[in-house]
């Protein structure tokens, strides 16, 4: 059964309400429940495209346990256009990123710890969901009040918290098909089929993947020092599919069918439902994702194939410099890449400033 909500995460001033769908598919019982959210940056569109190819394969064969969708996350961010752009990535009244704005306190995490050492994992696990739920109320409960950004992301962040897989899909500006991956879900990562794969951290850092996977982290780290395990119930990531502003439905299928094929190893359905052209995997730790950033300003040319390898020295850039015409000497700057890397992203503009962040890349790159 597929059920269609809406969720409001905030208020215009016109008295418009910000409104979001929730789309719920009911599986066959059984399986896990899983969170999926889109378009959290307004011009970040792609993810869109793949909830609803998502879906189509959820109409044609009935997953097991329950999918949340969550698509158009940010109408706020969505409709903040100027002129043919949507500058939606940031809080336009505080400059907050809309994904850095939820929440997690571990403040009394060892007195939990203590209390439920003798527990059995549902009785702990479900324990520790009651007290992330009501971290949440309280801090929407401030008599002070929240940010607008805080507020859509802890309205949306409640409903990740009975999760058992929760993915956040996003675009880049200009970039290739990209995967965050913490680092101790990395061995079902290869599933999603994403050729880019950066290895990161399970720390908190206010980013909506690592609030749903870092307090389960957290909490089976401190029962380790304590001599209680507990093996990891949640598993999230970030894809970063494609570049914004851009919708492009035949990959849309191609990366919902490796979400997919990712859900088959959580018990969604059968290994080998779904099928992916294999494509190579590459992968960095989070700290030799590096950017390079502009050497002096003027007009880009962007020379580098997102996606391939390029050795040290290769040129990557150049930057031009009209305001030098009719004079003698070089109309351009060489921008080069100081080490062998694959180019995953660039700056979606061709006018740069000088230490304009041009490209990011994996460095030090291993097979996922």
């Amino acid at each position: 059964m597929i059920t269609t909500t809406h969720l409001d995460v905030g208020q215009q001033p016109s008295g418009e309400l910000a409104r979001v769908p929730v789309i719920t598919v009911e599986g066959h019982p059984g399986g896990p429940t899983v969170y999926l959210q889109a378009n959290i940056h307004g011009a970040e569109i792609q993810g869109n495209a793949v909830l609803e190819r998502l879906l189509a394969l959820c109409r044609a064969n009935r997953p097991r346990g329950r999918l949340i969708l969550v698509p158009m996350a940010n109408p706020i961010g969505i409709n903040q256009k100027s002129g043919e752009f949507t500058l939606g990535r940031f809080d336009p009244i505080s400059g907050d990123n809309w994904n850095r704005q939820y929440h997690f306190d571990n403040a009394d995490l060892d007195d939990f710890c203590q209390s439920h050492l003798s527990s059995d994992d549902a009785t702990l696990c479900a324990a520790f969901r009651q007290r992330l739920k009501a971290q949440l109320a309280r801090r929407l409960a401030s008599p002070w009040g929240l940010k607008t950004g805080q507020l859509l992301a802890l309205r949306l962040q409640q409903m990740t918290v009975d999760a058992d897989v929760v993915l956040d899909l996003h675009t880049g500006p200009i970039s290739a098909r990209h995967l965050y991956v913490p680092d101790y879900a990395r061995a079902n990562a290869h599933r999603f089929n994403i050729p880019l794969n950066i290895v990161m951290p399970s720390d908190f850092g206010g980013a909506l993947d690592e609030a749903a996977f870092s307090p389960w982290w957290q909490l089976s780290q401190r029962l380790a020092a304590l001599g209680r395990e507990l093996p990891m119930p949640v598993d999230a990531f970030t894809l970063e599919l494609g570049s914004q502003e851009k919708l492009d439905v035949n990959q849309a299928e191609r990366d919902a069918a490796g979400i997919a094929r990712y859900l088959e190893s959580q018990g969604c359905w059968p290994e080998g439902t779904h099928k992916v052209a294999p494509e190579p995997q590459y992968a960095c730790a989070l700290a030799n994702y590096r950017a390079l950033y502009s050497p002096c300003a003027g007009q880009i040319e962007y020379l580098a194939p997102l996606g391939e390898p390029v050795p040290a020295g290769t040129p990557v850039a150049r930057i031009w410099h009209y305001e030098r015409l009719g004079q003698d000497g070089p109309l351009y700057t060489e921008v080069t890449v100081p080490t062998d890397a694959i180019p995953v992203l660039h700056f979606a503009s061709a006018n740069v400033q000088e230490g304009t962040e041009l490209y990011k890349f994996l460095t030090h790159t291993e097979a996922l």
